[in-house]
């Protein structure tokens, strides 16, 4: 809307303006452009976005059903605390009871700003109660989801959220991601629009339900939705300082000239395959990355960009995967179905485990194969050099000391922000695939 006319615009067409933009504004909150909605074909990301759009601000994978949580948690509130990329005007959440086998009940859901970070109270003034269709009840089905409807909300970049639900009712196993990095609260009894933090007594290092938070931006251009495993999920990083590469990531996308300005999405799941789904053995390791591709990438809000990295754990985990040429069939399929959505892909080199307790110098070899296909360009859109960017060039197959979090494998806090600067952010603009 245009403010210039200030004193001269006269009240009553004032009043009809306010009409005007809050009509639009409920048009374009509602459901659609959220998870399971076919996204539009990206527009040329240079362009201004003027009128605002629902953008992903936040996104954790639902990795498997939590152990111990047949019932649920009923008469329990959960209040979620997660991190944004971007801000925005209003705000929406997405729940999932998709590892489920009864229907969820939340009957009261909330939406604030958190005090201080990591902490369960909430700033003065902004708690807001979440309604679904009009109602501030839902149900979900056992393997469903839902999306809030929106609530205004001055959202900034860069800082914690809290998102309360409460259920009133057995249900079960909890939908939930493990490995979190971030403190989340528990409280007895229906808390959720306490603002402060007093009755949440437990502390917990999951996210649970919460699968996504997307912001109205008049600013933000897009998301880019990151899919991996543990290296993404960032489970070496320093618990509740943020410190995953993405978040590195969406540093850049704010900060730098000329950057894309685009929310981060993170779908790592530790543990995850490109090609084979966790086992009773491994459920935390969530399904492959090509059977959760559309729900947990090119159905999210706003997609205008996807990152991959993944391949590690195919040969680490049995059954392993030793034929490079059935690896890199796997990432030209995750490209093949994003050029169907109008999607580029960036896509990353398998990292170095020299020292790692899973080591062999076959596996190794099985990774320097598949990286030399993925750095031909016959793979991805786009590559982006994890193994160089974190490789010791005294020893390329080990990670450089100052990278390593101890474990040969994972990238410390310095790792995941070397990991960030090696994303080329010109690439993550391209509006068109390339050619199959």
């Amino acid at each position: 809307m245009n403010k210039s006319v200030g004193y001269a615009v006269l009240a009553g067409l004032a009043a009809v303006v306010v009409l005007i933009s809050t009509a639009i504004f409920v048009g374009f909150g509602g459901a659609g452009g959220g998870p399971g909605n076919t996204p539009h074909k990206p527009r040329d990301p240079a362009a201004p976005a003027v009128s605002g759009q629902w953008v992903g601000t936040w996104s954790a994978a639902a990795a498997a059903a939590e152990p111990g949580t047949l019932d649920g948690y009923a008469g329990m509130s959960i209040r979620n605390v997660v991190h944004t990329s971007v801000g925005g005007s209003a705000a929406r959440i997405q729940l999932s009871n998709l590892y489920g086998t009864r229907p969820l009940s939340v009957s009261h859901a909330s939406l604030a700003l958190a005090a201080a970070p990591s902490n369960p109270t909430a700033a003065a003034g902004t708690m807001r109660r979440l309604n679904f269709g009009g109602r501030p009840a839902v149900t979900i089905p056992a393997g469903g989801a839902v999306t809030s409807d929106p609530v205004r909300l001055n959202v900034p970049h860069n800082a914690d959220l809290l998102v309360t639900t409460y259920s009133p009712s057995p249900s079960g196993p909890a939908t939930y991601h493990p490995y979190a990095r971030q403190t989340s609260y528990l409280a007895r009894g229906d808390r959720t629009e306490d603002t402060t933090g007093a009755a949440y007594t437990e502390q917990s290092p999951y996210w649970r339900y919460l699968t996504g938070v997307d912001v109205w931006s008049t600013t933000a251009q897009g998301t880019v939705v990151v899919i991996g495993d543990s290296i993404t999920d960032g489970i070496t990083s320093t618990a509740g300082a943020n410190h995953r590469w993405t978040d590195f990531l969406a540093a850049r996308l704010r900060d730098e000239p000329g950057a894309p300005r685009y929310g981060v999405l993170n779908q790592g799941i530790s543990g995850n395959r490109l090609l084979v789904n966790g086992s009773r053995f491994s459920p935390n390791n969530g399904p492959s990355v090509l059977s959760r591709l559309d729900r947990d990438v090119l159905s999210r809000t706003g997609v205008k960009a996807v990152v991959v990295e993944i391949g590690l754990n195919d040969l680490f985990k049995s059954p392993r995967q030793l034929d490079p040429e059935k690896l890199v069939a796997g990432m030209r399929q995750i490209v093949r179905e994003a050029h169907a959505r109008g999607l580029r892909v960036t896509g990353s080199t398998l990292t170095p485990f020299g020292g790692h307790r899973g080591y062999s110098t076959q596996l190794d070899s099985v990774r320097r194969q598949v990286n030399r296909i993925i750095r031909s360009g016959t793979v991805y859109d786009e590559v982006v050099d994890f193994d160089k960017a974190l490789r010791d060039p005294a020893e390329p197959g080990r990670l450089l000391p100052a990278y390593d979090s101890g474990d040969h494998l994972h990238p410390n806090d310095a790792g995941n922000e070397a990991m960030a600067d090696a994303v080329n952010l010109e690439h993550l603009k391209q509006s068109e695939p390339a050619t199959a």
